[in-house]
């Protein structure tokens, strides 16, 4: 028997450290104006050194758990979309199970980017309609400001640290909310342009790779700003057409928060106002996996989006990786 997932509740965390443009301006080459000209971005949040990715990840579980009508006892499965974790292994989500009390059920991780809170998405889809599972907590949590190199002015004004979560339950027969449909796609011939080059098997951990600064971000930014506006929009027109609906049934769009001149180039190509995409770039800079869930929390918190809105999430990143999920909150 096949049944229908929905989102049941979103929940957000971000560190207390808040780091403005003028505070970077003390510490590398650039300026508020390059800065926000460029992306949009005003603020962004860092973990203290002390912080790791569970440590958000848990106030954003709890958060969304608490926001639902779900008891803790009731979740059988937790996916954590990450490529900043606690530890190469075990896995963000297992720690994540620990230090929520829960155990009897699978955890497992998915490195996508920043495109990880869709595939955890989908994935969670899949074994909720497929009647495997109940109840499914996704984090997109990273800590991208540990793995930043901070002699690139060009990346390291980008980023922030945050986590996002949602549930993803079995919708009942008389559920306004279910996640309509899913497209995700990958070009791993491409996955040069964005990729930390140390502290795996390739290359492991030495001085001479630390000294280069190979276990931070690279990042060609200006072929990743063609692709992620290309991509994001290919798989939105797909999740639309395949589902027979066009961007004027789509209440809001929800997209990565990895640039603002990547948001407004994508929302013109799809022909979307402006008025109707979610953006908070300007007080976050780019969470990674967290973007689409931090930025979800805040518009349901703030009553913009509602229940029975139709919202469409898109998301590009390391992979490359991009995909879109169409639902009905």
């Amino acid at each position: 028997m096949n049944y229908h997932a929905k989102f049941s509740a979103f929940g957000s965390h971000a560190p207390k450290k808040i780091v403005n443009n003028f505070d970077l301006e003390k510490v590398v080459e650039t300026n508020d104006e390059w800065i926000r000209t460029r992306t949009g971005m005003f603020e962004r949040h860092y973990a203290a050194d002390d912080e790791a990715a569970s440590d958000l990840a848990i106030h954003a579980a709890t958060r969304a758990i608490e926001s639902s009508d779900i008891k803790y006892k009731d979740i059988d499965l937790i996916i954590c979309a990450t490529v900043t974790g606690d530890n190469p292994f075990p896995s963000t989500a297992c720690t994540l199970q620990k230090r929520l009390g829960l155990k009897g059920f699978p955890a497992f991780d998915v490195s996508a980017g920043c495109a990880g809170f869709v595939y955890a998405v989908e994935t969670a889809r899949q074994f909720v309609e497929n009647g495997n599972r109940q109840n499914v907590l996704v984090v997109g949590v990273d800590v991208l400001t540990k793995i930043t190199n901070w002699t690139d002015r060009n990346t390291c004004v980008l980023f922030g640290d945050g986590a996002g979560a949602t549930i993803i339950s079995r919708a009942t027969s008389s559920d306004i909310s279910r996640i309509i449909d899913v497209v995700i796609d990958a070009d791993g011939s491409q996955g040069d342009l964005l990729y930390q080059a140390a502290g795996g098997s390739r290359m492991p951990a030495s001085h001479e790779s630390v000294d280069k600064h190979l276990h931070t971000v690279y990042m060609e930014g200006n072929k990743i700003y063609k692709n992620a506006i290309k991509s994001m929009y290919a798989s939105s027109e797909e999740v639309l057409r395949r589902n027979h609906l066009s961007t004027t049934d789509v209440d809001w769009v929800i997209p990565h928060q990895a640039n603002l001149r990547i948001i407004e180039g994508l929302a013109d190509k799809m022909k979307f106002p402006m008025s109707k995409v979610i953006v908070n770039i300007e007080k976050y800079g780019n969470t990674s996996s967290a973007t689409i869930p931090l930025a979800m929390d805040e518009a349901i918190r703030a009553k913009k989006i509602r229940r029975g809105d139709i919202i469409l999430l898109t998301s590009f990143g390391a992979g490359l990786a991009w995909g879109s999920v169409l639902a009905r909150y």
